[in-house]
């Protein structure tokens, strides 16, 4: 009797033993994970800047994703796409567009955004000092894309191409109705953003589903053919 009770005493500061060896190994592997990590996240920073599409608000959505197959999806070269080798522009509005910055290689239109970024509006105006939103259209396709284009938001309507909403690509044009004719314009750079001069804001970015310009949407339209 004696003996088995002096074995099972020592079978159970076995398993006592056991069971705090595995929380001892559960811990240093807990350790050596999150120091693993941390030095993981430490070597990549550069490669994680906000690249990818942001969630929409569908409260306001104007209009649906790109289809399957779309030529404004990631081509199969985006894999190989060097973030160290790009080109500061890029970076910066990929972070603006919450797009891809692979898919932002139009260099000269990103120069064109940066240069006009932040000029202020003016009904009328059409240079660095104030500009309205058909003159800034209309100064953008021309330097950009060689298009000449008609002056004002409603000519420019007139003359444009209807497109629909998932067709749209960089380079077209977006109009807005703040009364019962168009009034407003802008030029689409991707993932449902347009750049345009603003009253509130001069020339800025801004997403089709923004709570005001969503609801005055009327279309797109495309005059590089």
């Amino acid at each position: 009797m004696k003996i088995r009770l002096t074995q099972i005493i020592s079978l159970l500061l076995i398993l006592s033993s056991c069971k705090s060896l595995q929380r001892t190994t559960s811990r240093n592997n807990a350790s050596a994970a999150q120091t693993t990590a941390s030095k993981k996240t430490a070597s990549k920073f550069l490669n994680e800047v906000a690249i990818r599409p942001g969630e929409k608000n569908s409260n306001y959505i104007v209009h649906s994703s790109p289809a399957s197959g779309s030529t404004k999806s990631v081509n199969s070269n985006s894999s190989s796409f060097n973030l160290e080798k790009a080109d500061w522009l890029q970076v910066k509005y990929a972070i603006m567009t919450d797009m891809p910055v692979e898919q932002l290689n139009n260099l000269t239109l990103l120069k064109q955004m940066d240069h006009w970024m932040g000029t202020r509006y003016c009904l009328g105006g059409d240079d660095e000092d104030c500009i309205d939103c058909s003159a800034f259209t209309q100064t953008l396709l021309h330097s950009v894309y060689g298009i000449d284009i008609p002056r004002t938001a409603k000519e420019q309507f007139t003359f444009a191409t209807r497109i629909e909403d998932r067709d749209l690509e960089e380079g077209d044009l977006v109009f807005f109705r703040t009364g019962r004719s168009i009034t407003h314009v802008g030029m689409y750079v991707g993932n449902y953003k347009f750049i345009h001069a603003a009253t509130s804001t001069g020339v800025a970015i801004t997403d089709l589903n923004d709570a005001y310009w969503g609801r005055k949407y009327a279309g797109a339209g495309r005059v590089m053919h």
